[in-house]
């Protein structure tokens, strides 16, 4: 089943399972649901989110289903409050915090447990300032030495996994990579500041064993625990 998609959103629902998923920003300003920035590898079509509007964003299908991408807003409508809403606010590190702002103001009226995340601590320290009544967490990991992080100045690629950021963002939950625990910030962040960890991604029985060795919940993905 196609990730981030309304056929997966309700097996999740099905399954009485909580649901994390990634949001990007359109052209126009709309919070869309999908994880890449561009089209192409779960979808048909091609070009990058960020030069589409949601208009046509929305009529975009997904690979060998009816499943077409949704808005934040329409996710919204689906869950409807049924289980926990965990969502990955995608960014470029471009200092746009159009996508906070959409996202803040679309979960204003949403009626359920529901959380933003995001790599970016710029993307948190927003939401801290703009909607300090929504959760907010820190995703992290240790190493960042994809390619994907090779734009960032090297001062953040040294902080970001230590979450030297905190006095700012503030988090109130950390997510970290489940390669990477054990690992002193996170756990320390745990044990010491009493904040939930939770740990990504998850998919198999070894990793579940070291999510449940050191974390409060797992974020897991091709694979049913």
């Amino acid at each position: 089943m196609i990730e981030n998609t309304a056929s997966a959103f309700s097996a999740a629902l099905a399954g009485s399972y909580g649901i994390e998923t990634d949001i990007q920003i359109s052209a126009d300003g709309e919070a869309m649901v999908h994880h890449d920035d561009a089209l192409g590898r779960l979808t048909e079509g091609d070009g990058r989110l960020a030069q589409m509007n949601a208009a046509d964003l929305k009529a975009v299908r997904f690979k060998t289903t009816s499943d077409r991408i949704l808005t934040l807003g329409e996710l919204c409508d689906l869950v409807a409050g049924r289980t926990p809403l965990v969502i990955e606010l995608k960014s470029h590190f471009n200092g746009d915090r159009r996508l906070v702002e959409r996202a803040a103001k679309v979960l204003a009226g949403y009626k359920g447990p529901v959380a933003v995340m995001s790599f970016d601590p710029g993307m948190i320290e927003t939401a801290r300032i703009i909607a300090p009544a929504l959760t907010r967490g820190i995703v992290a990991e240790r190493h960042y030495n994809h390619d994907e992080w090779q734009r960032l100045p090297a001062s953040a690629r040294r902080t970001m996994p230590w979450l030297l950021h905190a006095n700012r963002t503030r988090p109130q939950f950390i997510a970290y990579g489940i390669k990477d625990l054990p690992a002193v910030a996170p756990l320390a962040a745990r044990w010491v500041f009493g904040l939930p960890l939770l740990t990504w991604t998850v998919r198999s029985e070894a990793d579940r064993a070291a999510a449940r060795r050191w974390t409060d919940q797992m974020i897991f993905e091709g694979w049913r625990p």
